[in-house]
């Protein structure tokens, strides 16, 4: 007998019903990479050829055939693919997400010409160009940039920004303990007492509606609305109160109101698909939820909403069910039959619901789903709900006149700039006050004068106005000098510790804009006596402040800890004129500050909690005071600078034999010190400067010559007496005889240790 053949092992698994001879999985990765990469036409048609296949549809596989076409913008396609995966299993509605986006896009294209792709946030209409120098409106000047608003209760941010107290309610709890600005708030009260009533009575409404009292909050908001009937704040709050007491129909009278005032608002819409949905109207709030979605693509629970309604709308719960599609199919062979001639029908006309992002320019590509007709299971998935599709559809999405329903689904925008085109929104009114002012009147031009932005303290027009967590505004200059003496505020006593400690005195931004528009005259005076102020306070040689303290020495540094209110202000102001210089004098038991002194220069200043604060400074400069005075509690004195006389010849080489003869006596006497000396000496006054080539190139004479002298034990006097010196050589022998007396000293010290160390 022969043996029997050896069978050929087995091929391996392809796509069923393809003679590609690629494997089903790898297949299936094509569609999904292609998907990826934002080839929907391209997985669609592997997915559907895949799907075509199979004997029994696969459910993975309808969802991700559904994805594709909905990314293609083949809508009523995509619905039957979904509707065949909810056939085979319960349809979530976390499974919809491409599908709501892809309805939300379409919406977006047809109402408002948001580009193709996926839904985005309306555009702005066009705006007429304006010039530079346009007015600002007086309600635009006293809006809120967060809300958009009139301000209501204006609160002055840290950072100089003012919005309404309401606006901060969410933030941080250092925002919220801020209170209202009691200068703005005036002036509001002033200049628009019918709005500022409008906003006081809308802030009960929601204190009313916060304590749960819906009637009572009606009735505010009734009262309001009768001032600013145009409000849609308020129409919002009113409809929110209506949809709290059930009362539907008027909920969606007020947010159909809003939509209408102003279409890209999403809180509208949001607001009408809840009334909608109070009523039981599914598709109408369908599309208000898909406008919210292309308003807002980031809203996830805008779009959990929608998927849901979806959900309800093209898959109610008799048909969201598993069924076996095999005995389904054979049940329903012959109707099966009878609409794929239908559909053969449909083929010779091209199908345009299409046109969305990635789709194909032929329209009968679209229809290849339904020209096999042999494939009874993937026509039942597509096309048994394929016209009533259509017609919901239609319902959801207008259709432009004379355009047929390939509008829907634009393939492009080519008409995206024809302002006068269909389905054209009116232009949307930009004024934040628009809204209020429209009916109540429009915004007169703000009448203010000088005291209502008066400085409490100077009593003069505000300049540079700071506003303090209380509320209260002042001009920057009499707050700090307030802070010098007390940490509080002003007027109502409130601790300012946090302020002084952050020495964050920001400008209240609108307080200056305010100023600058209405009161410029004003202002201009102001700000000349300001710098008339401040070029005086910056001479050099008049009126110099003086800090009555300790003995400098040019070049030599000075640090000082400033805590006096009176030198707190001195130093300020030498920082801000830019000067950064001050004088340094003794005090004097009868002339009061000491006849020379030394110029010193701030090179940092670190300030503390408390207001206090530490100067870096160093000595520049000697001068004699020629008179003395006080200003604002230090004092001030006209000076004359000091140099000293160069000599020629043979002077000269005397000076310079002298000058290296005393700097080698300074470094020895100081190389004789016992290191914890030398190390406190060091610590405080830095290295010993080295000597100088040329003993007369500094107008102040050498720097080590004025190191010496500040570290050297003498009374105050004599260092003084030496520091009015303007003879070189006079100066050196000085520092000779000293330093000759202070070894003297040392030496005999030195010998009595020893002979006692002797005799013990």
């Amino acid at each position: 007998m022969s043996p029997e053949p050896v069978p050929p092992p087995p091929p391996p698994p392809q796509c069923p019903g393809c003679d590609c001879g690629e494997p089903f999985a790898k297949r299936l990765e094509k569609g999904d990479e292609a998907f990826r990469a934002g080839e929907y036409e391209m997985a669609a048609e592997l997915f559907r050829s895949m799907l075509a296949g199979l004997a029994q549809p696969d459910r993975g596989l309808c969802l991700r055939l559904g994805d594709a076409l909905a990314r293609a913008g083949r809508l009523p396609e995509a619905l039957g693919a979904f509707r065949g995966a909810a056939r085979l299993g319960a349809l979530r509605p976390d499974e919809l997400g491409e599908l709501a986006g892809s309805l939300a896009c379409a919406l977006g294209q047809r109402e408002w010409r948001l580009p193709a792709g996926r839904p985005g946030r309306a555009p702005e209409e066009p705006r007429g160009e304006q010039p530079a120098s346009a007015p600002v409106a007086p309600g635009d000047l006293l809006g809120c940039p967060r809300c958009q608003r009139l301000l209501h209760k204006p609160v002055t941010l840290p950072c100089g920004l003012t919005v309404c107290k309401r606006c901060v309610e969410s933030g941080p709890a250092r925002l919220q303990a801020r209170r209202v600005n009691v200068v703005l708030s005036g002036l509001l009260e002033k200049c628009f007492p019918a709005e500022c009533r409008v906003r006081r009575l809308a802030g009960q409404a929601r204190g009313l509606q916060r304590q749960q009292q819906p009637e009572a909050a009606l009735l505010r908001c009734d009262q309001a609305l009768d001032l600013a009937p145009r409000d849609n704040s308020l129409l919002l709050l009113r409809a929110e109160l209506y949809l709290t007491m059930k009362n539907y129909e008027q909920a969606l009278q007020d947010a159909n109101a809003v939509c209408q005032n102003e279409p890209f608002l999403t809180k509208g819409h949001h607001m009408k698909a809840q009334a909608l949905s109070g009523l039981g109207r599914s598709k109408e709030v369908l599309k208000e939820f898909l406008y919210c979605l292309a308003l807002n693509p980031e809203c996830n629970l805008v779009k959990k909403e929608a998927q849901k309604v979806i959900c309800e709308v093209f898959f109610p719960a008799s048909e969201n069910v598993p069924q076996n599609l095999t005995s389904s199919i054979q049940s329903r062979i012959l109707n099966s039959r009878l609409k794929a001639q239908c559909a053969s029908h449909v083929n010779t006309q091209p199908l345009e619901e299409g046109g969305g992002a990635g789709s194909s320019k032929n329209p009968s590509e679209k229809s290849d789903v339904f020209r096999n007709t042999n494939s009874s299971v993937l026509y039942f998935i597509l096309g048994l709900h394929f016209e009533e599709d259509k017609e919901v559809l239609e319902s959801i999405l207008p259709v432009a006149p004379s355009t047929g329903l390939k509008r829907q689904f634009p393939n492009d925008l080519e008409d995206v700039h024809d302002l006068n085109g269909p389905g054209k929104i009116p232009k949307k009114d930009s004024s934040p006050q628009r809204n209020m002012t429209s009916n109540i009147g429009e915004s007169p031009e703000l009448s203010i004068d000088v005291t209502d932005f008066e400085c409490a303290l100077c009593m003069r027009l505000l300049f540079e106005p700071v506003t303090t967590p209380c509320g209260h505004t002042f001009c920057l200059k009499c707050l700090e000098r307030c802070l010098d003496h007390a940490p509080h505020c002003p007027l109502c006593k409130e601790k300012l510790s946090e302020l002084l400690a952050s020495r964050n005195f920001n400008i209240t931004i609108l307080a200056e804009e305010l100023i600058f528009r209405y009161l410029s005259d004003e202002l201009s005076d102001r700000k000349r006596i300001y710098d008339e102020e401040m070029t005086e306070l910056s001479n050099l040689t008049r009126d110099v402040p003086i800090f009555v303290c300790a003995m400098a020495f040019p070049t030599v540094p000075c640090p000082l800890h400033v805590f006096e209110p009176r030198y707190r202000l001195m130093i300020r102001r030498c920082m801000e004129t830019g000067t950064k210089r001050f004088g340094m004098c003794l005090s004097a038991e009868h002339a009061g500050i000491s006849e020379y002194g030394c110029m010193l220069e701030i090179k940092d200043v670190r300030t503390f909690p408390d207001g206090s604060s530490v100067v870096d400074a160093i000595g520049i400069s000697r001068f004699r005071v020629l008179s003395h005075r006080h200003r604002d509690g230090y004092n001030t004195a006209d000076i004359e600078y000091l140099e000293d006389e160069k000599v020629e010849g043979p002077a000269y080489e005397e000076l310079t034999s002298l000058h290296d003869s005393v700097y080698q006596q300074s470094v020895s006497w100081f190389t004789s010190l016992q290191d914890h000396m030398k190390e406190q000496i060091l610590s405080h006054f830095g290295l010993m400067p080295d000597r100088e080539s040329e003993p007369q190139s500094n107008p102040s004479g050498p720097a080590w010559s004025w190191w010496i002298l500040a570290v050297l034990p003498l009374e105050r006097k004599a260092q003084l007496a030496i520091l009015g010196m303007i003879s070189l050589k006079e100066r050196l022998l000085a520092i000779r005889r000293i330093l000759v007396i202070i070894t003297r000293k040392m030496n005999s010290r030195q010998e009595l240790v020893n002979s006692r160390e002797r005799n013990n």
